[in-house]
């Protein structure tokens, strides 16, 4: 896994709707993000082929639609992932913990620039 600046597009998944886009920093083993809404600090591990981590998630700024509710209820967000990567991307499956809730998500990330 290389160290850069990463897109990130998540998806919720098991029937829950939800989704989010941000970008990833990963840099030695440490990762930080965020997007329009949310940030997120964590760490990672990399093995052949694959890594794994884990990731805190916040929310920063309320959506400015009111019908629009996040699946986190603006609570801390504690995932932990794993999947596989290549020279310019990333797959990521997890399961994130909200209050006594887990749900479970798949992330793509791309590769935007070194760093």
């Amino acid at each position: 896994m290389k160290n850069g600046l990463y897109s990130l597009h998540m998806h919720m998944t098991d029937g829950v709707r939800g989704r989010d886009s941000g970008i990833l920093i990963l840099r030695d083993g440490l990762l930080v993000g965020g997007g329009p809404h949310f940030w997120s600090v964590g760490a990672y591990t990399v093995g052949d082929g694959t890594w794994k981590g884990h990731l805190r998630t916040n929310q920063h700024t309320p959506f400015p639609d009111p019908f629009v509710r996040p699946l986190s209820g603006g609570q801390e967000v504690n995932s932990g992932f794993s999947g596989t990567f290549w020279e310019d991307g990333a797959d990521a499956f997890g399961t994130a913990l909200v209050g006594t809730r887990s749900l479970s998500f798949r992330a793509t990330l791309k590769r935007l620039a070194e760093g």
